[in-house]
This record gives structure tokens, C-alpha cells and sequence, in this order.
């Protein structure tokens, strides 16, 4: 196979803004997302919630469009427009036809530099988002998730919903979050990416036309390492059907050596159905419908955690299955085929997840932020390939330990004990 030699090119302003972009000729399209290296992580716990809500406030108008004004010119141009907020960035981002780059971030970037917080839009917004957070309590698979990750990482910024609570959010007023935005929208935090059929130069060109005027201003955020709490939670909620649980491990953080490593051990564990987890407790035991792991890893932690949503009856059955695949991995080297049959999924997915001009828009920022360097797809597949059975056996016995699995079990739950006895691993 030919390797794939990637046309990437970085530049940053004189005030400290980062441009990336990645040109790929062979398609019609172009992505640019504009990039905060700042989320969830880095706010107060009284404004907890505040990043998320400036990202939804941002499309509500600015000082030359109005919110509809937004909604046509884009539409008008056939592009998609979108935003999220995480734990540890913002991102705003487009998708148009390639001869609608200048366009697409003329508005782009305009939402970003010129919001105008409206105070009637504010109040509005808030009542939206307190919905959305309703929403998101009446899942119950996410709200699993969201209590673990409290208790995980618990009294840590990065424990805290990336939506806030309803009581930060009914707190929100104009003053607030034009301060909040102040601090985070700097040069010196701001990263421009792009990627498709476009030109570095004329794309630094119309970045530069539109950022230069910004002051230099370094992003003066980044919370200290959180503590890990390996607790054990049983929450009632006695409308649920299932049983929802959620076990979980500390991780490496997202620039660890020991990385694709870990990334092998997640797949081969929990990450599809070939996976030990999947072929075990659903096929062989039909204990669960759903169950996966998840590697979750920050700029200076991270997490392996495991899911599943099983009956009252079959719940402390699940554990003990989970735990002992945590065991064997441990103790039974993995075999050749299956090393195999793991790297091959993982190189797949690699490159699928690879082929649209979004997601190269954002891997280039991704990386920019964590290692400040780029790894084409060949190296990733070296690093892939070179992990070996003895690789991982370590690494299990460095994630698995009896005394640090975290549990948080969500559903009618009456009768049901977990012991640390029982994650015994």
C-alpha cells in the first residue's frame, strides 16, 4: 500500500492564533472549524455550564446578523453548520462546497468575534437549556455516565455536566457571560483549521483578514490534575426497567507513550462485536443487550470504562462477569489471532473515520492542541502494529487493580449490594 503523504500546513498570527489546514484535492467539499482550547474543565463551579451556553449564544446574532440572517445565508449556500462544546474545548464548525470558503467563514467568524448577548436571548436560552438538561436526565444510558463521571472525578471541574446544572444555568445573566467570553475568546486559545479543496495561502489570507485586529492574549485556563475517586454508587430510579451500569478504571492521559497500547486493550475488551465483553456476557450468557467500553483520556488523566444495561436479576452477575474479563487479561496473554483480528478493526476504523473532510478538520486541531505535531495515518499503523500481548498484559495489570474500579449503578434497585469484595480483579 502507497503511504499517504498528507499536505498539512500550520501557521500561526503575530497575536498568536493558530491556522492549520490540510488540502485535499480530490474532493468538492471544505471543512473549517473554529477551535477553543477551552471547555467544561477550565469553569467555576458556580458558572459550571457557562462554555456550553456562550456556544449556544453565539448563534442567536451578531452584530451584523440576525439569528435567522445566520440560518439563510448558510442554508443559502448549501453548508452545514454546527457547534459543541467538550471538557476541554469549543468548537464552531462548517462544511460547504469548496468555491463557498470565503463565505462560509465570513459567518463563521463573525458569530465568534461579534455575539451580541442579547439579555431577552439570554433568558430565553436559559429555558432552552434547562431542557435540555431534562432531556438528558430522562436518559438514562447518559445519565449513568454523567453520575460515574461525577463521582469519578469528583469535586474536579472535569466531573462537572459540560451542561452546567439548572441551578448554575437559571443564574446566567448578560454580564456573566460577556466576562466568561472575554477570558476565553483569545488569540493565543483560538486555533483556525480547515481541510478539503482548498489553497494554505489564500485560506491564512481571509483567517487573517478577519482575527488580526484580536489583542495578544494567552489562554490562562488549564485546571490542575484531578484526584481519582474509586467509589462505589447505587442510585434508585424506580421508573427505569433496566438496570444501568457503568464500571470504570483510571486511563492514561491522551498523549501517554503508552497510548496505542491502550487503544488495542479498549478494542479488544469492549470496542464491537468481536470484542470479549460483547462475545461473553451478550452471546454466550445473554445477560445484557448492549455493552461496550469506552477509552476516555484528557490532557492529564483519563478513563477505560465499561457499560451495560442488563435486568435487576442479572446485575451483579454482569459485574462479576466484567471483572473477570478485567482478571483474565491480567493473567492469560492474549492470543496471536486475536491480537490480530483487534489491530485490524482498529487500523479500519482508523482510516474510515478519516475520509471526510470534517473529521481531518478535526484531527488536525485535536492534534494541534495535545501534541503539537501530526501523525499520518502510516505512523499511527506502526505504533498500532508494534503493541505486543506482553504489551497489554502489563498495561492490564496497570489499569485493573481491585481497589481502583469505580461503579455506579443506576435503576430500580431494591436488594442489590456491590462490595468491593466483589470487583476483586
Amino acid at each position: 500500500m502507497a503511504r499517504e503523504v498528507r499536505s498539512i500546513r500550520r501557521q500561526a498570527l503575530p497575536n498568536g492564533l493558530t491556522i492549520i489546514t490540510e488540502q485535499m484535492p480530490h474532493i468538492r467539499s471544505a471543512s473549517i472549524g473554529i477551535w477553543l482550547e477551552t471547555g467544561s474543565r477550565d469553569e467555576d463551579a458556580e458558572w459550571n455550564g457557562i462554555s456550553h451556553f456562550i456556544e449556544h449564544m453565539v448563534f442567536k446574532g451578531t452584530q451584523h446578523r440576525t439569528a435567522e440572517e445566520i440560518a439563510r445565508q448558510v442554508d443559502s449556500i448549501g453548508g452545514n453548520m454546527d457547534a459543541f462544546t467538550a471538557k476541554e474545548c469549543i468548537c464552531f464548525n462548517v462544511k460547504v462546497l469548496d468555491e463557498h470558503i470565503p463565505t462560509a467563514l465570513d459567518i463563521l467568524s463573525d458569530l465568534v468575534l461579534n455575539p451580541v448577548f442579547d439579555a431577552a436571548d439570554i433568558v430565553r436560552e436559559r429555558g432552552v437549556i434547562l431542557e435540555e438538561i431534562k432531556m438528558d436526565e430522562d436518559n438514562p444510558d447518559y445519565l449513568v455516565h454523567e453520575i460515574f463521571t461525577q463521582n469519578f472525578w469528583k469535586d474536579h471541574p472535569l466531573g462537572k455536566p459540560i451542561l452546567g446544572t439548572k441551578e448554575t444555568v437559571k443564574r446566567f445573566e448578560r454580564q456573566t457571560v460577556l466576562d466568561a467570553y472575554a477570558r476565553r475568546f483569545v488569540p493565543g486559545n483560538i486555533i483556525v483549521s480547515a481541510a478539503g479543496n482548498l489553497d494554505h495561502e489564500r485560506f491564512v489570507e481571509l483567517v487573517t483578514r478577519q482575527f488580526e485586529h484580536m489583542k495578544p492574549m494567552k489562554n490562562g485556563f488549564h485546571s490542575s490534575a484531578p484526584k481519582i475517586a474509586a467509589r462505589i454508587i447505587l442510585r434508585n430510579k424506580k421508573a427505569l426497567e433496566q438496570v444501568q451500569l457503568c464500571l470504570g478504571v483510571p486511563a492514561h492521559p491522551i498523549a501517554h507513550e503508552k497510548r496505542h497500547a491502550g487503544y488495542v486493550l479498549n478494542t479488544l475488551l469492549g470496542g464491537g462485536m468481536s470484542s470479549r465483553l460483547f462475545q461473553n456476557i451478550r452471546e454466550r450468557q445473554g445477560l445484557v443487550y448492549s455493552i461496550y467500553s469506552d477509552l476516555n483520556p484528557y490532557r492529564d488523566t483519563g478513563c477505560l470504562a465499561v457499560y451495560a444495561g442488563t435486568s435487576l436479576a442479572s446485575a451483579a452477575k454482569v459485574v462479576q462477569s466484567v471483572v473477570s474479563e478485567f482478571r483474565k487479561l491480567k493473567t492469560e496473554a492474549v492470543q496471536e489471532e486475536e491480537l490480530r483480528r483487534a489491530k485490524a478493526q482498529l487500523k479500519g476504523s482508523l482510516m474510515l473515520s478519516l475520509e471526510s473532510s470534517t473529521a481531518r478538520m478535526s484531527n488536525l486541531a485535536r492534534q494541534e492542541m495535545y501534541f503539537e505535531r501530526y501523525y499520518d495515518l502510516d505512523e499511527l499503523i506502526e505504533r498500532i502494529e508494534a503493541v505486543t500481548a506482553e504489551d497489554l498484559a502489563n498495561l492490564a495489570n496497570e489499569f485493573f487493580k481491585t481497589e481502583a474500579v469505580a461503579v455506579t449503578v443506576l435503576g430500580n434497585l431494591p436488594g442489590l449490594k456491590i462490595t468491593r469484595g466483589q470487583l476483586a480483579c
